[in-house]
């Protein structure tokens, strides 16, 4: 029997739903039902699609995690039926905030909806993050300074697209790039535009089908002390502000 065969069993036994029943809920035939559940046939897209609303379990969960071992009663249910892992919170109530750590970067992609991926990462509390799911992920590269590789930024998850406001700073999980933390804006095309602070990295555009979560900036850690010699935001505005004078000085000479 495959996974997905096991879960909707232990879903219908532990309901105590009938196979009869739930066979009528699904549009089809008992005899039909059997060869999914008993794994001699598989579920097409339209009767995993379903299954997943009538349990409110997204199909990655069906298909991928053993549900026995989620509680169900803990998950953060969402908007199109997609769920994020349970809350967890310390003995006086605070938020755990799960850290995704940079040998870990690379394994989230596929790892973020796998409840013993996510288990097996540290966490912390910090009591000035409180009323939602919390999570630290590793900076990469110079693309939004002053934030450097090996800082953290810490994450409040986002419900929804919509709730998504311009200008603001997310880390976002797309299905080609994995891991960003961008500057983001809305472009009115059910997509969003990503822009980095530091002005040699393009802006681009990602579509929402491509984003798997979102997660607002709440606030940074940094691993290492600043030096005298980094630039702040507003130094760094006013060397590209004279670059781009010089650069237009050059091109009205030539031209």
């Amino acid at each position: 029997m495959s996974l997905f065969s096991d879960n909707i069993r232990n879903l219908r036994v532990q309901q105590k739903i009938s196979q009869e029943k739930l066979a009528e809920s699904l549009a089809i035939t008992r005899g039909r039902y059997v060869k999914y559940e008993d794994g001699t046939s598989e579920a097409p897209y339209e009767i995993l699609k379903k299954i997943s609303y009538y349990y409110h379990i997204s199909i990655d969960l069906l298909l991928s995690v053993d549900v026995r071992k989620i509680p169900m009663d803990d998950l953060l249910k969402l908007e199109d039926n997609r769920i994020l892992l349970p809350i967890t919170v310390d003995k006086e109530g605070e938020s755990f905030i799960e850290i995704v750590p940079h040998k870990a970067r690379a394994g989230y992609l596929t790892g973020y909806s796998d409840p013993e991926f996510i288990e097996n990462l540290q966490h912390i509390s910090l009591p000035w993050l409180r009323n939602g799911k919390f999570r630290a992920f590793p900076v990469d590269g110079d693309s939004m300074p002053p934030h450097k590789s090996g800082f953290f930024i810490v994450g409040r998850y986002v419900e929804k697209l919509g709730d998504v406001m311009d200008g603001k700073t997310y880390i976002l999980l797309t299905k080609n790039e994995g891991i960003v933390y961008k500057r983001l804006n809305k472009n009115g095309k059910n997509a969003l535009v990503l822009h980095s602070d530091n002005a040699y990295y393009k802006s681009y555009e990602v579509k929402a089908s491509e984003i798997l979560e979102i997660w607002e900036f709440a606030c940074s850690l940094a691993t290492e002390e600043f030096k005298p010699d980094d630039l702040s935001p507003e130094s760094l505005k006013e060397v590209l502000m004279d670059l781009r004078r010089e650069v237009r000085e050059v091109k009205e000479k030539l031209f």
